[in-house]
């Protein structure tokens, strides 16, 4: 039986990075790996300049049906005035409807819904955002996730959080890893290297790299200060690659507090096809923050045969499993420690590489995809 299942698209639409590069990958791998279903993509009206090209793939069993209003204006009638406007005025009918980033719009009738909860940072760590933004999702997320038939998690750790904090029973959350998209390998073309060099102004020096939007959960101050006896004794700099997020200014400012600011370089957002060049010209990937919901960068890093330092904390532990050196993410000594054992050590950095060829083959969005469409079919059954 062919049933319509809608999809709140938004972030793919929205967002470069996190949430919307995980929900283009997730969508792209369900349409292609089901004709059986059809799929209505709903989405806020988009912005005038897309972040992404083609964000919502195209086939004869998709749809996209974006609201006339923004993200904005949608959030305020839908989440702070709950007006009861079901999703269904903009996607017609469906069967099935799921979320994939954090909360839940009103649905008309007795509809299966399906709910993904990322992470709960903003609950651990509400100091790292915005005090509007904390009371928000505070307010907002809670009520999603009792009104979902179901709840997807990125880790076990997520799993457990939502358990211990707000209760939600075991049986109502299944865990869905993510993928690893099969153009992060290693990027050898010369030509492409110093394409992405030149284009990101990265000059001719050997560089250390962290992936991830500029916001304190990401813990770069930590990272640079411990990148300082680095760059007094190695010819590395620091890049630090994402787009801004929130209360950054003393993360960007800590490099001139360190001394290094001729350094460390934050380059912003990087489209995703110049990730893999970026990734695979780093002799070290370091990803020291203090909480994660899954950590896709380091599988992307180790798809693209680099080394990986992480942070030992949330759901980095699953994602890393043996192919990462694992730190503290407040210690900052062994962080410095670290990088410069592995910058000597040319046997360990071979090990590390090896073992996150390996990682890597343990996620796959096709899996993914595969395993959510499972779920679909027992919510609808």
């Amino acid at each position: 039986m062919t049933y319509r299942i809608g999809i709140d698209a938004t972030s793919a639409v929205t967002q470069g990075g996190g949430i919307g590069r995980y929900t283009r990958e997730l969508i792209r791998a369900l349409v292609a790996q089901s004709a059986d279903h059809d799929f209505c993509f709903f989405s806020a009206k988009p912005p005038h300049h897309l972040p992404v090209p083609n964000p919502i793939p195209q086939a004869e069993n998709t749809r996209w049906r974006p609201a006339p209003v923004d993200e904005r204006w949608l959030y305020r009638l839908w989440y702070r005035l709950r007006l009861p406007l079901p999703v269904q005025m903009v996607t017609g009918r469906l069967d099935l409807f799921h979320s994939p980033d954090f909360v839940l719009p009103p649905a008309a009738g007795r509809m299966p819904t399906l709910l993904t909860v990322h992470d709960l940072s903003f609950v651990h760590y509400p100091d790292t955002f915005p005090a509007n933004l904390v009371a928000y999702l505070n307010r907002v997320v809670p009520w999603s996730v009792r009104r979902a038939t179901h709840i997807l998690a990125d880790s076990g750790a997520t799993r457990r959080d939502l358990m211990d904090i707000w209760q939600v029973p075991s049986s109502k959350i299944t865990v869905l890893y993510s993928g690893v998209n099969d153009a992060f390998r290693p990027v050898t073309d010369g030509k492409m290297l110093t394409a992405v060099r030149q284009r990101y102004q990265l000059g001719h020096e050997p560089y250390l790299l962290s992936v991830g939007t500029v916001q304190p959960r990401k813990n770069y101050q930590m990272l640079i200060r411990a990148f300082r006896p680095i760059a007094e004794k190695w010819p590395h700099n620091l890049i630090i690659a994402g787009g801004k997020g929130w209360l950054y200014q003393e993360m960007m400012a800590e490099a001139a507090k360190q001394g290094v600011d001729g350094r460390v370089r934050f380059i912003g957002f990087v489209d995703d096809v110049d990730l893999p060049a970026l990734y695979s010209g780093a002799d070290l990937f370091l990803f020291p923050s203090i909480y994660e919901g899954f950590g896709l960068p380091l599988l992307e890093a180790m798809g693209c045969g680099v080394p990986v330092i992480t942070a030992n904390i949330s759901s980095l532990p699953e994602v890393a499993g043996a192919a990462a050196v694992q730190l503290s993410p407040h210690k900052q000594p062994d962080w410095s420690a670290a990088m410069a054992d592995l910058l000597r050590d040319e046997d360990g950095r071979t090990r590390l590489i090896q073992a996150g060829f390996e990682q890597v083959k343990k996620f796959s969005w096709q899996r993914a995809a595969m395993e959510l469409l499972a779920i679909y079919d027992a919510l609808l059954s």
